[in-house]
Parts: structure tokens; C-alpha cells; sequence
């Protein structure tokens, strides 16, 4: 492991203004979201597509990396160099979705473990190989009766940081995402303290199997009520209990903190990271982005329409607006 290089990677990860695209949709997602928007899906659609968002010009000053998936990773931009090359060269760190998906956790209804530890070490040491230098792996905690299970935490919490450790062994920075998921009823208080529970049982095991902190990176969800909640809260409330519940459970060593946007509009998920960043408690990580839809999901629209310059110009804007957020410099007028 050299420690160095993680941290100096995690550290430019989290840059001032910057934060990270998560282009890691699985082929099946990614078909199914081409298709909501009228595109026959095909590997060759998947990668114009990508080829398009990624090619926008001066992104780099908003994105430090991009979550890629298997199938990215191996393709090419249009000119024919491949993916992982073009972003190095624009400054941007390829990472790498190494998970392999969450599968029904044995003897526990509706719950899941997310599996791939089988064989990392050689996807790793691929992936590493091809330019990846940050990878990803998401656990999926769903509140319900009776859930989350302690086996639900237990295991996903083990399999985190087994996989952070089997990254950094093979000189990638692990992204570790251990998600709340807004289904459900459950008031935000019901999220505080699920939350804090996988995040606390994370980290004692990530101490046990030798996760050097310094050079991770946690992906966590906002702190927020079930999106079938009677008792919604406002964004104010969310970045206070948001911040509030890192203080309690995450360590001080972690790197740096990149929020998943998880079913959130385009401008909630900026504001609430904006209000966090406006705070006037000082961090000692720092708060930033690792969007998926909420960077992307009027570009695919866009681009969806036939104009891939205003698909480029959609991404660009959001990237722009989640730049500012990390900087508490963001306002909802700036949206228009």
C-alpha cells in the first residue's frame, strides 16, 4: 500500500471546487434510462452518449473524476483513444465501479448484501491497469419494520471494508457508500439513527481489516425523510442533521466527504451541499459531490433531442452550480 499515493489522489479527489461524476450506471440502468428517453439502447448508444458528456469543454474545473463502468472503461471517445486515457489527459482521475451488485441478503426478506469480493484483488489490480485510480462500491440499507437487521449492517459493513482495504492493497482510493435509501415512510430522526448505525459499524471495521483512512473517501446520503414521509423537513434542517450525523460517526482521518444525490432534484442536492458548506462550524473533511443524475439528468434529455452541444452545455451548467456549492457561494437565481 503506498499510503502517499492514496492520500495525494484522495486529496485532488476533493479539491477546492471540485467533486466527482458518477458514470457508473450498470448496462442495464443505463438501457433502461436511454430508453425512457427514446433511444434503442446498445453498447455503441451507451458509449456516444458518454463520449458526448465527457468531451464538454472546461469541466475539469468543477469535476476532479468520473465513475466509470466495466463496459466504460473498456471503450473509446470518438477519435478512438480510449476513456480512461482521454480523462487522465483533461485532468480528471478515472475510477471504477468494482462492486457487483446487491443481491437478496439469505433469511432477511427485503434486505440486501452487495457482493464482488470474489476475485477483487485481480479486477483491482486490472482496473489499475487501465488508468483507474478510485473505485467505488455501494451498500443499499433500507428502512423498514424490522429493518434494517444487525446482519444487514454487520455484513454490509464488513463487505465495505474488506473491499477498501482489497482497493488500496492495489493502489486504489476507495469510495466508500454505504446508502440509507429514501424508500419509504420513515421520518428523518428514523434516517439519523440508521445512518449513524452503518456508518459507526463501518468504520470499526474498516479499522479491524487496516483501512488507512487518510486515503478514503465516504459517500454517504443526506439525512432526510422517507420520500413516503407525512413529515417533510426543510433543506435547512437537512444539511443541520446532515452535518450534525457526520460529526457523530465519521472519523476525522477520512479525506474527504462525497454526498450521493439519491433521488433528490438537480437543485435540492446543490442547495443542501451549499447550506453544509455555509455553515459556520469548520469541517475537518471535506464536503462535496459524487452526482450521478443530479449532473446528468437534463443533459441525457438534451442530448436525447438530437442537440449534443446543448447536452454538454445542460452538464455543464449543473457541474458549474455544484462547484459553487462546495464554496457556499451557490444561490437559487444563478439556476436561470
Amino acid at each position: 500500500m503506498d499510503k502517499q499515493l492514496l492520500e495525494k489522489t484522495a486529496r485532488e479527489l476533493v479539491a477546492s471546487g471540485k467533486g466527482i461524476l458518477a458514470a457508473d450506471e450498470s448496462n442495464g440502468t443505463m438501457s433502461s434510462r436511454l430508453e425512457a428517453v427514446g433511444i434503442e439502447p446498445s453498447p455503441e448508444a451507451r458509449r456516444m452518449y458518454r463520449s458526448n458528456i465527457f468531451s464538454t469543454k472546461g469541466y475539469e474545473s468543477a469535476i476532479s473524476g468520473v465513475i466509470l463502468f466495466d463496459e466504460t472503461i473498456r471503450q473509446s471517445m470518438d477519435d478512438g483513444t480510449s476513456i480512461p486515457e482521454y480523462l487522465s489527459s483533461r485532468g480528471i482521475h478515472p475510477g471504477i465501479k468494482v462492486d457487483t451488485g446487491a443481491k437478496d441478503l439469505a433469511n432477511h426478506s427485503g434486505e440486501k448484501i452487495t457482493e464482488g469480493l470474489d476475485g477483487l484483488r485481480d479486477r483491482c489490480a486490472e482496473y489499475f491497469s487501465m488508468g483507474a485510480r478510485f473505485a467505488k462500491w455501494r451498500a443499499v440499507i433500507r428502512i423498514g419494520q424490522n429493518m434494517p437487521s444487525i446482519a444487514n449492517i454487520s455484513t454490509n459493513a464488513h463487505a465495505l471494508a474488506r473491499y477498501a482495504s482489497i482497493c488500496q492493497e492495489q493502489g486504489l482510493v476507495p469510495i466508500i457508500e454505504p446508502e440509507v435509501i429514501m424508500e419509504g415512510d420513515h421520518t428523518a430522526e428514523r434516517c439519523f439513527q440508521v445512518t449513524s448505525e452503518i456508518l459507526s459499524q463501518t468504520f470499526k471495521d474498516c479499522k479491524k481489516q487496516g483501512v488507512h483512512l487518510p486515503g478514503t473517501l465516504l459517500k454517504p446520503n443526506m439525512i432526510m425523510p422517507g420520500k413516503d414521509s407525512n413529515v417533510q423537513i426543510s433543506r435547512e434542517e437537512v444539511a443541520k442533521l446532515t452535518v450534525n450525523c457526520l460529526s457523530m460517526n465519521v472519523p476525522e482521518e477520512v479525506e474527504g466527504i462525497v454526498f450521493l444525490s439519491g433521488g433528490q432534484s438537480d437543485e435540492d442536492a446543490t442547495a443542501h451541499l451549499n447550506l453544509m458548506n455555509s455553515m459556520d462550524t469548520e469541517h475537518p473533511w471535506q464536503l462535496s459531490y459524487s452526482y450521478g443524475r443530479a449532473l446528468l439528468a437534463h443533459a441525457l434529455q438534451t442530448w436525447a433531442e438530437g442537440s449534443a452541444e446543448d447536452s454538454q452545455n445542460a452538464f455543464a451548467h449543473r457541474a458549474e452550480m455544484n462547484s459553487l456549492a462546495r464554496s457556499g457561494d451557490w444561490a437559487s437565481h444563478l439556476e436561470s
